[in-house]
Parts: C-alpha cells; structure tokens; sequence
C-alpha cells in the first residue's frame, strides 16, 4: 500500500520551505524534528501515510531523505494524534484532501474535535475530512450579531410604557397610563 511521493507533494505548492527544496533530512533528525518515534517514522512510510519525497528507501543500506514538506506533514499528524484523532482517521483525512488535489496545505486550515478532522473552507463553511468531505456550516453568532444590529439601528423601534416614563418623567399622560394598568 505505499503512495508514490508524487501524490504527497500534492498536497503542497510553490516554494515557501525555509530550506532548498533539495535538502534532505534522515530518518533520526526527522522524527526528532516531527516529535515522533523512530518506529512511527519507519511504520508511516511503509504504509504510504509520510513518504519520503527525496529519496525513500530501496533495499538495505539505503536511507529515506525526508524534505522540509515532508516533516511539516508528519508534524501535523503528531499534532493531530496528540489532540486524539485514530490514525485510522488521520490516513483517511490526508488521503482526501490528496485526492480532491489540494494544492498547498500550508493555506488549509485544519480543525478538530477530537473526533474528527474537519477542513475550514470559509468563514462560515467546513468539510469533515474522515467522512467523505461532508459539508457542514458554521453559524458566527457574533456575525450575525453585527448583521441584526446594524439592521434594527435603521429600522422603527418601540418602548415599553416603564421605559418610556423613565424616559420622560414629567409625562402626566405616561403617569395616568400606569397608574390606571395597576
């Protein structure tokens, strides 16, 4: 079951690396790098979640090359276990937004509940990525806070008659009304 590295680079374009994007980083300074195990490292790319886009590894004596991409992803997958997401969750996530040809992960954002993983495409929309890439709506109250307020600050508005005695004290009609309600 091993992904080409092609199909990860989707998951990243353009050149933002702080590093050429040529250099390459072995298995120990990768995990390291990530807040992984060693074990992790090894497992994720025999399994195609992590490959190694420089060079992985061909037989024995070989070692994997991970680029700075590279180590991004696997960092994000530590964070995402670390929030308790299965990786089982994590695999079907990134194996979604591979391929809906997700050009540049580092513009995603990527949120959780701990039960899932949920892609932020708006303000006001996300998709949960272990699903199938269900749509789902946020609803801002403070938005539309800021909508209702700026409507009714336009519009018509009527007092109770308590508020409007308070309002005008000296109102002899306003004082026979509440008087009479009593």
């Amino acid at each position: 079951m091993s992904k080409t590295p092609a199909l990860q680079e989707v998951l990243f374009d353009g050149d933002f690396a702080p590093v050429p994007s040529d250099t390459g980083y072995r298995g120990p300074i990768a995990h390291r790098v990530a807040g992984i195990t060693y074990r992790q490292l090894d497992y994720w790319a025999r399994t195609g979640l992590v490959v190694p886009s420089i060079r992985n590894a061909e037989g024995s004596g070989t070692q994997r090359l991970y680029s700075f991409r590279d180590i991004l992803l696997l960092r994000v997958v530590k964070r995402f276990l670390d929030v308790g997401i299965s990786l089982q969750q994590i695999r079907v996530a990134i194996e979604h937004l591979r391929e809906r040809g997700i050009d540049d992960l580092t513009e995603l954002t990527l949120v959780s509940d701990g039960f899932s993983v949920y892609e932020v495409t708006s303000a006001n929309e996300l998709f949960d990525l272990t699903r199938g890439g269900q749509g789902m709506f946020m609803i801002s109250v403070s938005s539309v806070w800021r909508e209702l307020e700026g409507t009714l600050s336009t519009l018509p508005g009527e007092r109770t008659a308590e508020e409007a005695a308070e309002a005008h004290p000296g109102d002899e009609l306003a004082a026979r009304r509440r008087a009479r309600a009593v």
